[in-house]
């Protein structure tokens, strides 16, 4: 019933895994267990999500737009609700 939109959230660019592992093992101050394998079928060379929708529209701009500070402020979160969310 009524209206329904349907909006990307990010910052218009993606990662590789790599960059990701290495930022989160910056982050956390960890070195996390790795292993290399080849990609998977179907796994797409390049994924990202295009906001420019919710931008145009809704004037919404992310509020984080660097990697490492997306994975602290998950971290920080984590670290404060190592169960997750109370039921």
């Amino acid at each position: 019933p009524g209206d329904q939109r349907y909006y990307n959230l990010g910052i218009g660019r993606g990662y590789s895994v790599l960059e990701v592992y290495e930022a989160a093992c910056r982050v956390t101050a960890r070195r996390i267990p790795l292993q290399y394998g080849p990609r998977r079928p179907g796994d797409p060379p390049v994924l990202y999500a295009d906001a420019s929708k919710i931008r145009s529209e809704l004037g919404w701009q992310p509020r984080y737009t660097q990697l490492d500070e997306m994975i602290a402020t998950a971290w920080q979160w984590f670290q404060k609700h190592p169960d997750g969310y109370p039921e």
